[in-house]
């Protein structure tokens, strides 16, 4: 209860936490209430659980702003020519702003609901795998694998394949006109304090690693990943989560489509591989049990 009030008068006075690194802060302080009663056993459970888990995904964030064009130059023509070959002219994103954007003094419910879409992207994977450790800690590992198998397979891709988003190629001219509509909303929601997010300073800033989308990978993944555990109620809101990712993305201009796909595909390849280990050495270790005769 506390630590649930507290919560509210962080989000209230200083906004959203977007960091790794305070989000995970913030609920390791919320499981750590839940397990009051029983701290001293679990304490040690936590941090052989979690330092491999956020020691990953810390090293991605501070090494992914040094992949921005590392070893190869930004492209930005190959996926502009395949969104136009897939989609026709104008390209998704531009064609969408034209229809739906009216400017940073005229916002509409759908910036907003963008704004919210995209948000979770920075508090999903962390909030369930918090969730899965504190109420069902068989599924933590499997879990925790797949985020950090996704990731590293984008920060490869990012050093060899760095690719220009679309807001950044409409500023070069390459797309026609085409804003950041997630960074313009922000400073209009009240509760939200986007701080370096949209910074180039900040090391952990990659503007060129848009190929492929991580937001989507993710959305799609946490659904796949989720799909067997909650309830059959849930699963409409389930399947509508990864495009309601993408549309946010592609209409925000800070992803092509065919970067969206990319990140799908990454999200399924992790998900079935990761699925297969894991089934795979839960099988060996009952094949090396041993069987004890009547």
């Amino acid at each position: 209860m506390v630590w649930a009030l507290l919560s509210a008068v962080m989000v209230a006075t200083v906004g959203v936490p977007t960091s790794h690194d305070l989000v995970f802060a913030w609920f390791g302080i919320g499981m750590a209430a839940f397990a009051i009663t029983d701290l001293r056993r679990k304490l040690p459970r936590f941090v052989r659980d979690w330092a491999p888990f956020m020691g990953v995904l810390f090293v991605y964030d501070r090494l992914r702003g040094y992949a921005d064009g590392a070893l190869v130059q930004p492209r930005e023509l190959p996926q502009i020519r395949l969104e136009a070959a897939l989609f026709g002219k104008p390209i998704p994103t531009v064609w969408l702003q034209e229809h739906l954007w009216h400017g940073a003094n005229h916002l509409q419910w759908w910036d907003y609901a963008a704004w919210f879409i995209y948000l979770t992207h920075f508090l999903g994977t962390l909030v369930v795998a918090a969730i899965l450790w504190t109420w069902a800690h068989e599924h933590f590992a499997r879990f925790a694998t797949m985020v950090c198998v996704l990731a590293l397979a984008a920060f490869a891709t990012y050093v060899l394949y760095p690719a220009v988003p679309p807001w950044m190629a409409a500023q070069q001219g390459a797309i026609g006109e085409a804003h950041r509509t997630v960074k313009i909303t922000w400073p209009h929601v009240p509760i939200a304090h986007y701080g370096s997010l949209f910074e180039k300073g900040e090391h952990y800033a990659n503007n060129v690693a848009a190929m492929p989308s991580l937001h989507a990978g993710y959305a799609l993944l946490l659904s796949l990943f989720l799909w067997r555990l909650l309830p059959k109620w849930t699963r409409p809101i389930l399947v509508l989560y990864p495009p309601a990712m993408a549309f946010t993305l592609v209409y925000g201009g800070e992803h092509y489509v065919v970067d969206c796909i990319a990140g799908w595909i990454y999200a399924v390849a992790t998900f079935v591989s990761v699925e297969w280990y894991f089934a795979r050495r839960e099988n060996r270790a009952r094949a090396l049990e041993p069987v004890y005769a009547d």
